[in-house]
């Protein structure tokens, strides 16, 4: 039998799930970063605008936009538009997000405006990771209650020991908050262009 594989008709119906819990596994990483942060008390952690203002237009939730940057800090996503352009087509964020898609300067305005706390959450969700034998290992289901038997968990160890671990978790988050700020700075020209425009320039260059 000859000629090639046939990929699917993008203009067909498809009978493919159409709830985006069916596309992320029980045991995909994600759903860690998802109770981790649902269990986090944002207020405490110094999170700006936890509670909804009562008018003006709604904003996003401190939580979504803290989930955004966890996953990017494992996904190594340094600067706000590749942030903002993986969860336009990222199906684990669409999950994560609830298929919201923040724009670059949203994104970048949360971390101006909550910097040393979003390290604070990433060097816990680096920590209860470790306490769970996670890093650099397969990922298991979770939920709430694990989470917060790991945090007692975390307590147990020598001081020394947290303190050296706590240390290079810190370089690393640090680090990765300054690539997002150097490459947001080098990134304050103009857009991609639109894919209309590029195929029109394709189409004239094949004139």
């Amino acid at each position: 039998m000859g000629g090639f594989v046939e990929g699917a008709d993008r203009q067909q119906a498809s009978f493919l799930p159409a709830c985006l819990e069916d596309y992320v596994d029980a045991d995909n990483p994600v759903r860690i970063i998802d109770a981790f942060v649902d269990e986090l008390d944002l207020s405490e952690l110094g999170f700006a605008r936890v509670q909804p203002a009562s008018t003006g237009r709604p904003g996003y939730a401190p939580g979504t936009m803290l989930k955004l940057y966890v996953y990017g800090y494992l996904h190594q996503l340094t600067s706000s538009r590749k942030l903002e352009r993986e969860a336009s087509r990222n199906i684990e964020l669409m999950w994560l997000t609830g298929k919201l898609v923040p724009d670059f300067k949203t994104i970048a305005d949360f971390r101006h405006d909550n910097a040393g706390s979003i390290q604070i959450a990433c060097q816990r969700f680096v920590g209860i990771c470790r306490a769970l034998g996670l890093v650099g290992g397969g990922m298991v289901a979770i939920d709430g209650s694990r989470l917060r038997a790991v945090n007692t968990h975390e307590k147990n160890y020598t001081k020394g020991k947290l303190a050296r671990r706590k240390a290079h978790v810190e370089e690393s988050i640090a680090r990765y908050l300054a690539e997002l700020e150097e490459a947001d700075r080098a990134e304050t020209g103009p857009a991609t262009p639109r894919i209309e425009h590029l195929t029109e320039r394709l189409a004239s260059l094949r004139g």
